[in-house]
């Protein structure tokens, strides 16, 4: 490897930044001079053309969709794909081999037995994506003892067997392959020489205990690579000569060459990530929730100081062990379609897609967000671009989202609360908000962090349209939107730098002894890492490496990582981290060193890529280009509406009023106002104090109705997920055989997540008996277990947890929280806890009644 690799020369060419969504492709075009272009396509338009990637670039290169595409003008192409995930999604991806040790043939099927959707009376297990299974006769040990020899006449039967069937792709998972490969290697080596196009092993892909998640991995990168490979040639076909590269699911770009299945699945809101963190901290803000609302779905994410990876992720039913930028999804987009069920209002978890879209689409698509905001005045079709019906050319059509709204009406039962079709498109807009506040909550106030604190960071085209009330529902104090906002995915693209990352598993003691093997690990890594970037044309100066951890406490399987340093430099980043997410430390219980992790990134001397330049003053108010019909809590508002180009630094807007682009509609609420930055950047915030809500009553609002009910069922869902998380045990992390509940003073049910349904079914009774039992005694900071039969228990091994909680003061007992979990052993005359031939329940173990737990808080 040269390390002195000269820096290849910017050349006067275009370059794109390209993110191909759900519904949109955004396309960011860097001009020769250095001036940026926008650009935007329905990813499928059939007729129109094939591919909306290079539609895009042709259109701004200005030549006709059916000719050449002049490559010699074009110096880079950086893209974000959907194409794996819709594989993933639609299961249409490479048939493949699995090759796995002899007798665990159905390890993957079998999986963890976790059940996710525990109401659902017809279970609908995800389709393996595998074609077929095939045992090889081997096995390593777990200290890498050979039990038995690989038998290479029986593997080579098998991989002919396979490459018989027609199969061409294959992926190999060896029990303890992650440490000791040497039969994974041999198999590999035959598989290739047979003929398969597509070989994955599980040593290369996802080097981590656990054969379940690790050759989930391996089968999702053979399942995915060859539809990627089959995509870059065509992208790379008609682009000869242009460096082409790909965006990761980590946040980093790779060379078209080397992008892989495994690293797919989450590249377009990786480049969203990076666009929101790069601009926004350009513009000085450092603690940033991220909102990213496109057509399909809303993605939210969290920075404060740097990137934050999830490692252990369900895609599409399938496990993936592969370093993603952490990104949670929330079926609320601008495509999310409105229902009525008889009682409450619900807005998705479906969409309307591109094909055929939201109503006012006009290819006769169903009602959406989207659909509320035109008939609301929110998004303006006249200042909205000409994309849609039949022709791709036409407008957003109002009247087509009204007759539906009327058509919906005569469903909902009319109220006080709902007089009109405009009623009932602000309802249906609250809900929606109130679900994408709740999600942010999950990566926000969930793990302990003060989301007031934070800016909200708006991006995607749907985004602007609901930031000010997103914000007023998480009380946060203001919302910053890139004038790119509208593209900010495609334009991450071009911000992000090039990255390569390694990881190993360790799983031994935190000591000072093992601190050498660490560093040798690290630097192993660092290395590989390092000579990748390398080959992408990087210098060795621009290269910067970055060494993580991945910590836990002995007996639990739930990692924070920290950076590596002294033993005690990293118990105490851990301790830090686990009290923030967790709110309680294990004293005295040791740590243990799961994985350890390198990133090699390319950093660019004097990047100036995001540094927005400050612009001069305004030395004039703006002025609206026009004034149009917004409704907003409940009449119509003569509204401005302004245009984004015309606006300067300095510029002041007061809401209501709306801003608009080719990319993007900005709604700024009344009581908001938006100022323009010294870069020229959008910065809304709030003029009023917020308004408490008003007593609501006894009449059943439907929009009310389900925004509590969605608000209870986040609590108890969150309840649930900090207790998986924290569990060391078997039963509680892996089987989820725990309940948790939400109960009102009187214990009665409210909310309960979608858990053990023996469980729940008779926890009120506990609650209750705990209230009588302890009626003018209870104090804030009490909790109380157990897990008597006669006073709502189930048997006697499901422990339940009670806790009181208070107003502020202290006085009055608001509601109560209730936590149940099956324990492995509570005592009786067998072990289990659950002897057949028991006839006294003293026979079954220890009867636990009313007993105080924890008072006042110790």
């Amino acid at each position: 490897m040269n390390t002195n690799a000269q820096r290849i020369p910017v050349q006067p060419r275009w370059q794109f930044w390209i993110d191909r969504g759900g519904t949109f492709t955004d396309i960011v075009a860097r001009r020769p001079d250095g001036t940026l272009a926008t650009h935007k396509l329905l990813s499928e338009n059939a007729g129109q053309y094939e591919d909306a990637a290079l539609a895009g670039i042709r259109d701004l290169l200005g030549v006709s969709r059916h000719s050449i595409i002049p490559a010699e003008r074009i110096a880079a192409v950086k893209m974000g794909t959907t194409i794996a995930t819709n594989a993933l999604l639609e299961r249409k991806g490479e048939p493949l081999a699995l090759f796995i040790t002899r007798g665990f043939r159905d390890a993957l099927r079998i999986g963890y037995q976790n059940r996710p959707r525990i109401f659902d009376r017809h279970i609908v297990l995800p389709e393996m994506l595998y074609t077929a299974v095939h045992e090889i006769d081997e096995r390593i040990g777990a200290r890498g003892e050979v039990l038995t020899l690989l038998d290479l006449a029986q593997a080579r039967r098998e991989i002919e067997a396979a490459y018989a069937q027609g199969l061409r792709a294959c992926a190999i998972v060896l029990m303890h392959g992650y440490r000791y490969p040497r039969h994974e290697l041999q198999l590999a080596e035959l598989a290739r020489a047979a003929g398969f196009t597509q070989v994955s092993v599980s040593h290369e892909v996802s080097p981590l205990m656990k054969l379940v998640s690790r050759g989930d991995t391996t089968v999702a990168d053979a399942y995915l690579s060859p539809v990627l490979r089959r995509y870059v040639e065509r992208i790379t076909r008609e682009l000869p000569g242009v460096n082409v590269m790909f965006m990761q699911s980590s946040g980093g770009l790779t060379d078209a060459r080397r992008f892989q299945g495994k690293d797919s699945v989450l590249s377009g809101p990786a480049g969203g990530v990076v666009g929101m963190v790069r601009t926004a901290q350009g513009a000085g803000f450092d603690r940033i929730i991220g909102f990213d609302m496109g057509g399909t779905s809303t993605d939210v994410s969290h920075f404060a100081g740097e990137y934050e990876r999830a490692f252990d992720t369900l895609v599409a039913g399938v496990r993936m062990r592969a370093p993603m930028m952490s990104i949670h999804t929330v079926a609320a987009g601008g495509g999310s379609i409105l229902h009525f069920d008889g009682v409450r209002m619900r807005v998705g978890p479906d969409s309307a897609g591109a094909q055929p879209g939201p109503a006012c689409y006009g290819r006769g698509g169903p009602l959406t967000v989207t659909d509320c905001n035109v008939l609301l005045g929110r998004i303006q079709p006249d200042y909205f671009p000409a994309m849609f019906g039949a022709s791709g050319t036409a407008q957003l059509e109002r009247e087509a989202a009204r007759k539906k709204f009327l058509a919906l009406s005569e469903n909902i039962t009319k109220n006080k609360y709902l007089q009109s079709i405009e009623d009932m498109a602000e309802g249906y807009l609250r809900i929606a908000v109130d679900n994408m506040a709740n999600a942010i909550k999950k990566i926000s106030v969930a793990r302990g962090y003060d989301v007031t604190r934070y800016t909200l960071a708006c991006f995607g085209g749907a985004a602007g349209q609901h930031a000010c009330r997103v914000a007023d529902a998480l009380a946060m104090p203001r919302v910053y939107i890139h004038p790119y906002a509208g593209v900010l995915s495609a334009y991450g693209m071009g911000l992000a730098d090039i990255t390569a990352m390694r990881e190993q598993a360790v799983e031994a003691p935190l000591t000072d002894a093992l601190l050498p093997r660490i560093e040798a690990t690290l630097q192993s890594l660092a290395d590989a890492a390092r000579a990748e970037v390398m080959a992408q044309h990087v210098t060795i100066e621009d290269i910067v490496i970055s060494r993580r951890v991945h910590l836990k406490y002995a007996g639990t399987d739930t990692t924070l990582m920290v950076g590596f340093g002294s033993v005690d430099e990293m118990t105490r980043a851990f301790e830090s981290a686990y009290l923030a997410r967790y709110s309680f430390l294990m004293p005295g219980r040791g740590l243990v060193v799961e994985a350890v992790a390198v990133e090699a990134a390319s950093r660019e001397r004097n990047d100036t890529r995001y540094a927005a330049p400050s612009l001069a003053q305004a030395k004039e108010e703006t002025q609206a280009v026009a004034s149009v019909k917004m409704y907003s809590d409940g009449h119509y508002r003569d509204t401005p509406l302004h245009r984004a180009e015309n606006l300067q630094p300095g510029h002041r807007i007061p809401g209501p009023a709306i801003i608009t682009d080719a990319n993007a509609t900005t709604v700024i609420e009344p009581q908001w106002q938006a100022e323009v930055t010294a870069q020229g950047h959008l910065l809304l915030t709030r003029t009023t104090a917020r308004q408490t809500l008003a007593a609501i009553g006894t009449t059943v609002d439907p929009v009310m109705l389900e925004i509590f009910n969605n608000l209870f069922m986040a609590i108890a869902e969150q309840m649930g997920v900090t207790l998986a998380n924290t569990a060391y045990s078997v039963n509680i992390k892996e089987r989820l055989d725990f309940s948790c509940a939400l109960f009102n003073a009187e214990g009665e049910l409210i909310a309960n997540a979608p858990h053990m349904p023996v469980h729940l079914g008779s926890m009120g009774e506990s609650v209750r008996s705990v209230i009588r039992d302890n009626a003018g005694r209870m104090r804030a900071g009490d909790v109380y277990m157990l897990n008597d039969p006669y006073r709502g228990g189930t048997h006697l091994p499901d422990i339940t947890v009670i806790t009181p909680v208070f107003d502020t003061a202290g006085a009055k007992q608001l509601f109560y929280v209730g936590s149940r979990g099956h324990h492995a052993d509570i005592g009786g005359i067998t072990p289990g806890s659950m002897p057949p031939d028991s006839r006294h329940i003293d026979e079954e173990g220890v009867l636990i009644t009313n007993f105080l737990l924890v008072e006042q808080g110790r």
